[in-house]
């Protein structure tokens, strides 16, 4: 599977972006899609993820509330939501697939298999 992200931006603080990542290759449907940032200086973090058939989906603390994943199986996409960004929402940002659909595992960095090559947020305060 080959995935390439889009989306990303410079925007200020309260705006909004939506990122998306294009899948390719067979069984997409088969696979749980995550979205992991990394901000400058700092580890990879989990941001939000959603299962194989579109839900439940699961986010991390600090964007709850505010970004949103979805996808189309139809159409091999994934797209990640975000509102209200913030400063320090400023990363690279990064899709992933994992065949795990269950909730301690796919905040796992590890338990994904193919990665994107990532697109950068930046927003200024």
């Amino acid at each position: 599977v080959q995935l390439v992200e889009s989306g990303g931006g410079l925007v200020q603080a309260g705006d909004s972006l939506r990122l998306s990542c294009v899948a390719s290759g067979p069984s997409f449907n088969r696979y749980s899609v995550g979205w992991f940032r990394q901000a400058p200086g700092k580890e990879r973090e989990f941001v939000a993820a959603i299962r194989r058939n579109g839900g439940p989906t699961f986010y991390a603390d600090s964007v709850k509330g505010r970004f949103t994943t979805s996808r189309d199986n139809t159409k091999n996409t994934a797209d990640l939501q975000m509102n209200s960004l913030k400063p320090e929402d400023t990363a690279v940002y990064f899709c992933a697939v994992t065949q795990t659909d269950i909730l301690s595992t796919v905040r796992l960095e590890k338990s994904y298999h193919y990665w994107g090559q990532g697109t950068l947020v930046t927003v200024s305060s």
